[in-house]
């Protein structure tokens, strides 16, 4: 590790379009330039390849979202820092996450349903809405919002450079990484 860091597991939530996979990307960019070790779970990739043959149901979501912050407990203690985006959409499994890693910075991507609808590059709220697809987040599955997370990306009203700003700043205030170095004055 070039630079001093501790692990942390960093855990989006949202809906289907908030933008968790966009903000963890630009946030991976960030943290490689500084030399960060990490690494990146995202909710599709891992239901096609850790957890693969969970349905939707709510159980199987707890599931999905016990195994991801197994990885990710396993992935902090040992230093790296862990960008995890899942919609993770019940709160009790996320604290229960939570209270297992220790290290854990919970940021809350939020926009109204109608935004991520309309931001829908997968097409998914349009089949839910058609009833195509059943127990989908925000449509006909409930999403519980965090009730202290410790960043609030509200991506309807800030740029993505805002919201990777706040998670820097909260991952540097929390200690587990160090400020980016600013050019020495001439």
């Amino acid at each position: 590790m070039g630079s001093q860091q501790r692990g942390v597991t960093v855990w989006f939530t949202g809906l289907s379009g908030s933008g968790k996979s966009t903000i963890a990307r630009a946030l991976e960019e960030e943290l490689r330039a500084r030399d960060c070790q990490l690494e990146v779970l995202d909710g599709d990739i891992v239901r096609t390849n850790l957890t693969k043959g969970l349905g939707f149901s709510k159980e199987d979501r707890d599931e999905n979202i016990r195994r991801i912050g197994f990885v990710s407990h396993l992935l902090t203690r040992n230093g790296v820092i862990v960008l995890v985006s899942a919609i993770s959409p019940y709160q009790a499994v996320r604290e229960e996450v939570r209270d297992r890693i220790e290290d854990f910075v919970e940021v809350y991507v939020s926009a109204p349903v109608e935004v991520c609808e309309e931001r829908d590059v997968k097409g998914l709220y349009k089949k839910a809405r058609a009833g195509e697809i059943k127990g989908f987040t925000g449509i006909d599955d409930p999403y519980e919002p965090p009730t202290h997370p410790e960043v609030d990306c509200r991506t309807h009203e800030e740029t993505l450079t805002e919201s990777v700003n706040k998670v820097l700043a909260k991952l540097e205030e929390l200690g587990y990484i160090q400020p980016a170095a600013t050019p020495a004055s001439v």
